[in-house]
């Protein structure tokens, strides 16, 4: 624990060691796969069919040790490239009786104690929900679940176990009734952006659904939903007349 001013906080993050697996494992690994790919070239000619058979071809007839050379440079490079991807997708959160921060190289968001309810890991994901149960942050990651809640709970706040609405999460299929007007038609587009591994726009997704009250938790492709206490309350919203009936007639 260190003090930020005069008020403490606690880091959680992968620290040195994940930055030394990253920048030195990885470019390691793909030095050890560069000669191997290099060491197997003319078993690999011989087999009937073999992804990249042309450039694993082209290989075989580079002469040593430039072949060798070359295959673990590469390997090198690609290592690298994975280490600067792993380290900009690395979350840090920082944790003290007021707010936490949670950063990563691209984004940097804070949320209040006040704000937050329960705090919460599921499904790799850091989960902060707010008193009506909608998502106040929602960031993957792999730190350890122990280090994670010591830190929250440390600073009072409200950490769980497990994801408390859990229970209340539907199954989403189309047409499904009881979701707000325009939630079916995000979730139908949601669902075309997970199957073609669009990330980002599954992400904005989920976050225009979280405006009209609709929390997602997803298994694999499949979505499952349920409404915050603000949308209950609310209850789901009617269609006007106009939209009941062609041309409002």
């Amino acid at each position: 624990m260190d003090v930020a001013g005069s008020r403490p906080r606690t880091v959680v993050s992968g620290g040195p060691v994940e930055l030394a697996v990253l920048w030195g494992g990885l470019p390691l690994l793909g030095a050890g796969a560069g000669w191997l790919l290099a060491a197997a070239t003319g078993w690999l000619t011989r087999l009937p069919w073999v992804p990249f058979g042309g450039l694993i071809e082209w290989l075989d007839r580079l002469p040593e040790p430039q072949a060798t050379l070359g295959t673990i440079a590469v390997g090198v490079l690609a290592g690298l490239v994975f280490a600067g991807i792993g380290t900009a997708e690395r979350l840090i959160v920082t944790v003290d009786a007021a707010q936490v921060r949670l950063r990563r190289s691209d984004q940097d968001r804070t949320t209040a104690r006040v704000d937050a309810r329960v705090v919460f890991l599921a499904d790799g994901h850091l989960v902060l929900l707010d008193g009506d149960g909608a998502e106040l942050a929602r960031e993957s990651t792999d730190l350890p679940a122990a280090k994670l809640a010591e830190a929250f709970r440390t600073h009072g706040w409200g950490w769980s176990d497990d994801d408390p609405h859990r229970s209340a999460y539907r199954l989403w299929v189309p047409d499904l009734p009881g979701l707000p007007a325009g939630a079916d038609a995000l979730l139908r587009a949601r669902e075309r952006a997970l199957g073609r591994d669009r990330r980002d726009d599954a992400r904005e997704l989920r976050r225009e659904l979280g405006l009209i009250g609709v929390v997602l938790r997803d298994e694999g492709k499949r979505q499952y939903w349920r409404l915050n206490a603000r949308a209950v309350t609310r209850g789901p919203e009617q269609p006007t007349s106009a939209e009941r009936e062609p041309n409002g007639r």
